[in-house]
C-alpha cells in the first residue's frame, strides 16, 4: 500500500526545480530524462551567476590518451551511501544511492538544490517525467515523487507503484495471482524483487527486476498495463528507442521487445547473444535506433547493427573495453563511455559500420563506476560527463571530442559558455 506522504525542504531560499529533459542520445541505462507529461507542466527556474561558482575548470592542455592528465571538473559529495544511478534533466542533475537519499544539484554551480527519500528502500534507478520523479527501489516498489509549482525545494511522496487503486481492482480475482516461489503468489502488477532499472518512451515506463520481470506502466494514471516473463536471470538494464525497448540480463542476453496486436501489447522482436556465461549489466542504443550496444561483466562492450525495419540485429563489434566487468554505458552522439568496476571510465567514438575506436580512458574514482550521463550541450567543443561511483561520490567531467585539445580561456569564460549552453535547450 502507500507510504505516508513524506516532505523534505531546504532552510535555504532556492529556485523551483523544473526538469526540462535533456535528450543525450541514450544514455544510462538505468536513468533518463523526459517531458512527455503534460498535466503540470515544468516550471521554469532562476539561474546563478558564474560568480557563484565554487569549482574550477583546467585552464591547460586536456589529453583524454593520458588518464593522468585529464581530472574532474568537481566532486560532488553528500551521499551516505554509494551512487547507484544519475539523471541530467536540463540544468539539474539528480543522484541517487544505496543509502535511500536523493539529491538534486543545480548547475552550472552544482550547489545542493534539494534532498529527500530518506527511509523509501536503497534507490537503484531514476527517471523524471515532466514535474515528476519516478525512483526504483530495493523493496520492489516504484515511487513517484511529485514536484510542485507552490513549494520551492519540495519532492513529495505522491504514489507508489503498484497504486492502492490497482490493487484494489485486482485483488479479488485469484487469476491475478502469480505463483513467484514456493508456496508463495503476488499479484501479476507487484514486482517480487529489487527493481534494478528503469526507462520512459512514449508515455509508458518499463521497469526491469531481479525477479526477471519486466513491467511496463502509464504515466498518465500510473497503471500497470503489462507483465512479461522476460528472462531467465536478472534483468539489470533497459533502454528504448524507435518503437524497440532493450532488456540485459545476466542471463547473457539482450531481448528486443516492441508493440504488436490489437492489444498494442509488448512481444518478443529478437534476442542478442553475449559470450558464454557472461552477465549483461548495461544495454544503450544511438538516437536513429540503428546501433546497440552491451557490456558485460567479461569487460566486453557488443555492438548490432539495427536493420531498417527494426527486425533483425548483425553483430558489427566485440571491443575489450576494460580489464574488469562494465557496469554502465552511455551515449551522447558519436561518443560511447563505459564505466567499469576498474574505476575507470572508457571514452570510444563510433566509426564506421559501428566498430568502436577507443579515445581514452579518465580515472579518478576510488570505486568501481556504478552510473553514467552525458550531457546533450556541446561545452567548447566537448560535453559534460557524469559519473556516480561505489566511493560515494559524483564526479563532474569535460569531455573534449578531439585529442590534445588546447583549453585557454580563463574559467569565467568557459563557466560563461557552460552557463549559456545549459539555459538553452539541446
Amino acid at each position: 500500500m502507500n507510504s505516508p506522504v513524506s516532505k523534505f525542504e531546504l532552510s535555504n531560499s532556492s529556485p523551483s526545480f523544473s526538469a526540462p529533459c535533456s535528450s543525450h542520445g541514450n544514455s544510462s541505462v538505468n536513468s533518463s530524462c523526459s517531458n512527455s507529461e503534460t498535466d503540470e507542466s515544468p516550471i521554469s527556474s532562476q539561474r546563478f551567476s558564474i560568480q557563484d561558482v565554487k569549482y574550477q575548470f583546467p585552464t591547460k592542455c586536456i589529453s583524454l590518451p593520458n588518464s593522468h592528465s585529464h581530472r574532474s571538473l568537481a566532486v560532488l559529495s553528500g551521499h551516505v551511501g554509494t551512487v547507484s544511478c544519475l539523471a541530467v534533466c536540463g540544468e539539474f542533475i539528480l543522484s541517487a544511492s544505496q543509502g535511500k537519499d536523493i539529491i538534486v544539484w543545480q548547475q552550472p554551480d552544482l550547489r545542493l538544490f534539494a534532498k529527500f527519500g530518506h527511509g523509501d528502500g536503497s534507490v537503484k534507478a531514476l527517471v523524471s517525467v515532466g514535474n515528476k520523479v519516478f525512483t526504483a527501489h530495493q523493496d520492489s516498489r516504484i515511487r513517484v515523487w511529485k514536484v510542485s509549482r507552490r513549494s520551492e525545494n519540495v519532492f513529495k511522496l505522491a504514489d507508489t507503484l503498484p497504486t492502492t487503486k490497482d490493487y484494489w481492482g485486482k485483488f479479488m480475482k485469484q487469476s491475478n495471482y502469480v505463483q513467484t516461489r514456493r508456496h508463495h503468489k503476488r499479484l501479476w502488477i507487484e514486482h517480487a524483487d529489487s527493481i534494478s532499472c528503469l526507462t520512459v518512451y512514449n508515455g509508458l515506463i518499463y521497469s526491469g527486476s531481479w525477479d526477471k520481470t519486466l513491467k511496463v506502466w502509464r504515466v498518465s494514471d500510473l497503471k500497470c498495463l503489462e507483465s512479461i516473463k522476460a528472462h531467465d536471470d536478472a534483468i539489470n538494464g533497459l533502454v528504448a528507442g524507435k518503437g524497440v525497448v532493450y532488456s540485459a540480463s545476466a542471463d547473457g542476453k539482450i531481448k528486443a521487445w516492441g508493440k504488436e496486436g490489437k492489444n498494442d501489447s509488448h512481444c518478443l522482436k529478437g534476442a542478442l547473444l553475449g559470450h558464454k556465461d557472461v552477465s549483461f549489466n548495461s544495454v544503450v542504443v544511438s538516437d536513429d535506433g540503428k546501433w546497440v550496444y552491451g557490456g558485460g561483466s567479461d569487460g566486453f562492450v557488443i555492438g548490432w547493427e539495427v536493420d531498417g525495419s527494426f527486425e533483425s540485429w548483425k553483430l558489427v563489434s566485440e571491443t575489450r573495453a576494460h580489464e574488469m566487468a562494465v557496469l554502465c554505458m552511455c551515449l551522447t552522439g558519436e561518443f560511447l563511455c563505459s564505466g567499469s568496476a576498474d574505476k575507470n571510465i572508457g571514452i570510444w567514438k563510433r566509426e564506421a559500420f559501428g566498430k568502436l575506436c577507443k579515445v581514452g580512458v579518465i580515472g579518478g574514482h576510488e570505486g568501481p563506476v556504478k552510473c553514467l550521463q552525458a550531457s546533450c550541450n556541446r561545452i567548447r567543443d566537448g560535453f559534460m560527463l557524469y559519473s556516480g561511483s561505489l566511493d560515494r561520490s559524483v564526479r563532474v567531467w569535460w569531455v573534449p571530442r578531439h585529442n590534445n585539445i588546447q583549453v585557454q580561456e580563463d574559467n569565467s569564460t568557459i563557466l560563461n559558455t557552460i552557463n549559456k549552453s545549459i539555459i538553452s535547450s539541446c
